[in-house]
């Protein structure tokens, strides 16, 4: 997998190597455990699914590049839990919202099985981020909405990043930048994403 991640572009060791340090098929259904190290997303039942690795990788280095850590990290849509563990492996201190419960109690069993300590998650809309754990140096949205969540840019922190997928049909991964006057937008890669959907259940 880490092989195909390089041909595919990613360069960034520290990413790389994060990636190689968390085991994929951990986080997977029994049934697709053979599939765990193919760059490709795969279902997680509730109309979720574990994204691609590429996708992870590609994302995680944008936020990372030209930085020593992450720093203080939000990531919306937990999901297995499987990206929240390739994040810790890259700041101290990681905190993740998930809107589904069994899928947030899952992904609790995952990051135990791996003794992760610094990975703080809860149950809330991401629409909304995390106020009371704000300001983020890195925010990263494992969902698609139709345009960026007020809430997430007043959670970054000045000189932090945010990566988001954007769009309901066609989705991009949209990257933001805070500087001391404005965000800066740029807008990359053509991806596709589960819809960000509000609410809790």
């Amino acid at each position: 997998m880490i092989e195909r991640l390089r041909e595919r572009g990613i360069r960034n060791e520290a990413v790389l190597v994060a990636m190689e340090n968390i085991p994929r098929h951990l986080f997977v259904d029994e049934a697709f455990a053979s599939r765990a190290y193919e760059d490709t997303a795969l279902p997680l039942g509730m109309g979720q699914t574990i994204s691609q690795p590429y996708v992870v990788a590609r994302m995680i280095e944008l936020l990372l590049n030209g930085r020593a850590s992450l720093g203080r990290t939000l990531e919306v849509g937990t999901g297995c839990g499987y990206q929240a563990a390739v994040l810790a492996e890259l700041t101290s201190e990681v905190f993740s919202v998930e809107r589904l419960s069994p899928l947030l109690a899952r992904a609790g069993a995952n990051l135990g099985l791996l003794k992760r300590h610094n990975i703080s998650l809860k149950l809330a809309d991401g629409h909304w981020g995390l106020p009371e754990a704000a300001p983020f140096d890195s925010i990263i949205v494992a969902a698609a909405g139709a345009k960026v969540p007020p809430g997430l840019l007043e959670q970054l922190a000045v000189g932090g990043r945010l990566i988001l997928p954007i769009g309901m049909g066609e989705q991009y991964l949209c990257f933001i930048e805070r500087t001391p006057q404005a965000f800066v937008e740029t807008r990359l890669d053509a991806v596709r994403f589960v819809p960000l959907l509000s609410g809790t259940q």
